[in-house]
């Protein structure tokens, strides 16, 4: 008979795995990323945020110096093609897994609609010439903005006519979609922003020049069983459900990683969850905490069936499309939800009655990121209605 995992041992899990409770903090930025797997980065402020409530010494230097000096972590295009900020050695494991298939997609995308615009004879060829330029641009520079290199690559300048006929029809420029697709090849990598830690605007460079030797290539099949492995890791037990989605895979895609792993089916609460063979025994118990976590956390955003963590808030606290806002946790369970006013004050709301010593912690959180913020204004790109109304 499967071993039952209720969603108090889930919660307790979490709170070790993820790095939320008093004693699982992390010393380093590199530790946080690696026990999530990777770091959402589609909102800057997402990687720095998510970091901070997981260190022992939250630091938006520290964050900044993995990322831009040490370079032991890499943000790039993943699973479901989203922005992540990745540990190194996991880098060429989701560029197999997960990123290869999603640069197929992106070029074959662009090369349809180069095709309709009539851009050249050999629309796929022509791409081929403009990527392998833009990169030769780069390499020259060293580094470059996404302007820089069309005044070197006129030709990312070309525009396309998209949706026309329609209220939302638009005219736009190739070069964020060039430089998405090389990005996603693993040629070129984002680096530094132009402006703050919240800013979306970044400098490139070649993979070459800003991680000398490259990383060692996976095979896509070995690639995908280990980012199973790390998964259920860090998020086990679950549905395998949930790790198609987070990985963006197919059922064969699926199939295929876990068939190269010891996993056992565990009873979770009346459904069937996985768990690594060498993962079954209980975590111990951990100390009440309290976190304030971003938009797009990568807890948050870890699984697809999250009724066992986030009970009925799921209209207050994510957008029409699933995206996530800010939330406030207790114990492994989602309570409430924060925002940052004009101001400066982060303003939270309890949806759910959570005693007085509980509330008074909340309090005292909600203080303490006011004050790390500071002057930063923070403002999430998916906006939820709790958010939009917390924030004024």
């Amino acid at each position: 008979m499967p071993r039952r995992i209720d969603a108090r041992e889930r919660r307790n899990r979490l709170a070790h795995r993820h790095r939320l409770a008093p004693q699982a903090k992390a010393g380093t930025v590199e530790e946080v990323a690696a026990a999530l797997v990777a770091l959402h980065a589609t909102d800057p402020a997402t990687v720095h945020l998510a970091a901070g409530a997981r260190l022992t010494e939250p630091s938006v230097a520290a964050v900044e110096r993995a990322l831009y000096d040490d370079r032991t972590l890499l943000r790039m295009l993943g699973m479901r093609r989203t922005m992540f900020v990745v540990p190194r050695a996991s880098v060429p494991v989701i560029q197999a897994a997960c990123t290869d298939a999603v640069a197929a997609q992106q070029r074959r995308l662009l090369v349809q609609h180069l095709t309709e615009a009539g851009v050249a004879d050999d629309p796929a060829g022509w791409l081929v010439e403009v990527g392998d330029a833009t990169v030769r641009a780069l390499a020259a520079r060293g580094e470059a903005t996404a302007t820089e290199l069309a005044q070197d690559e006129p030709r990312l300048r070309t525009q396309l006519k998209m949706a026309d006929g329609k209220p939302y029809a638009a005219v736009v420029n190739i070069t964020t979609r060039v430089l998405t697709v090389l990005g996603a090849d693993g040629r070129i990598v984002r680096g530094r922003p132009r402006g703050s830690w919240i800013s979306s605007q970044y400098r490139w460079s070649t993979v070459d020049n800003w991680l000398p030797g490259g990383p060692e290539p996976w095979s896509a099949a070995a690639a995908r069983t280990e980012l199973a492995r790390q998964w259920l890791h860090a998020f086990g037990p679950a549905p395998a459900a949930d790790l198609r989605w987070w990985a963006g895979w197919t059922a064969g895609d699926l199939k295929r990683a876990l068939s190269g792993l010891d996993v056992v089916e565990v009873d979770l609460d009346g459904g069937t969850g996985l768990l690594l063979a060498e993962d079954v025994e209980p975590v111990p118990p951990a100390e009440p905490w309290i976190a304030l976590l971003p938009a797009l956390d990568p807890t948050v955003m870890g699984w697809i069936n999250r009724d066992w963590f986030l009970g009925p808030h799921a209209g207050a606290l994510f957008d029409r499309t699933g995206n996530a806002g800010p939330t406030v946790w207790s114990d492994g369970r989602v309570v409430g939800g924060w925002a940052q006013s004009a101001s400066g004050e982060v303003r939270y709301r309890l949806l759910e009655d959570v005693g007085r010593d509980v509330a008074g912690r909340v309090e005292r959180a909600a203080a303490q990121l006011t004050g790390w913020l500071g002057p930063v204004r923070v403002t999430p790109r998916f906006r939820t209605p709790l958010e939009r109304d917390l924030a004024g």
